[in-house]
């Protein structure tokens, strides 16, 4: 029963309204660019809190080089420390598969007083076409993108292909924070960019 706190069944049906931002990934392992993203994210668009939903496995991945789910959410959540306004939660463990559009249908169920908003860094913009029903995906959440070292232009060009209407950040966190934000709506979140990456970690030895 100890791996269904991840699950935080609490924390999905409070009935408090809040602006949270998601952020999905491997977490393999989760590093500072990953906290540079949260808080970078957290004060430019006003949000709450961020979530950060660590996969069991990624689709994209391949599995041979991935930690076991319980490494990676602890120490995710030993980089967080005392940062309460980041949750460190695995919604997708125990699912039939790891698509994000399943999981985010199964947030807006479980969570109704929530407004989400997708994070993401630029350089998984550039392969979000990859990505199981990304155009449903789209419709269904605003996304806010963070810019990273090397793919600025990339992304931008990939953002007004699929990602629609582009507004300044600050106003789609305030559009979030009003429940105005309707999907398909983005912004691109240019400010300091971090180098850090979890490819780079493990080639230097990391393991968890």
């Amino acid at each position: 029963m100890a791996h269904r706190r991840h699950l935080t069944p609490s924390l999905f049906h409070d009935s408090r309204r809040r602006s949270v931002g998601l952020i999905g990934g491997s977490f393999n392992p989760a590093h500072d660019g990953h906290l540079h993203m949260a808080m970078l994210a957290r004060k430019i668009l006003g949000l709450d809190e961020i979530w950060w939903m660590v996969t069991p496995q990624n689709p994209l991945k391949p599995s041979e080089d991935m930690s076991l789910l319980q490494n990676r959410l602890a120490y995710a959540r030993k980089l967080v420390g005392k940062r309460t306004c980041i949750r460190v939660i695995a919604p997708e463990l125990g699912a039939r598969n790891n698509y994000t559009f399943n999981t985010l249908n199964l947030l807006n169920k479980v969570a109704p007083r929530m407004n989400f908003i997708w994070i993401m860094g630029a350089d998984n913009l550039v392969q979000f076409h990859k990505w199981h029903r990304y155009g449903d995906i789209v419709h269904h959440i605003p996304i806010a993108v963070i810019d990273r070292p090397g793919y600025s232009y990339a992304a931008l060009s990939v953002g007004r292909l699929i990602l629609s209407r582009r507004v300044p950040a600050r106003r789609l966190g305030k559009l979030e924070r009003e429940n105005r934000a309707k999907p398909p709506i983005w912004c691109f979140i240019s400010e300091r960019r971090h180098h850090a990456s979890a490819t780079a970690l493990r080639a230097l030895g990391l393991k968890l």
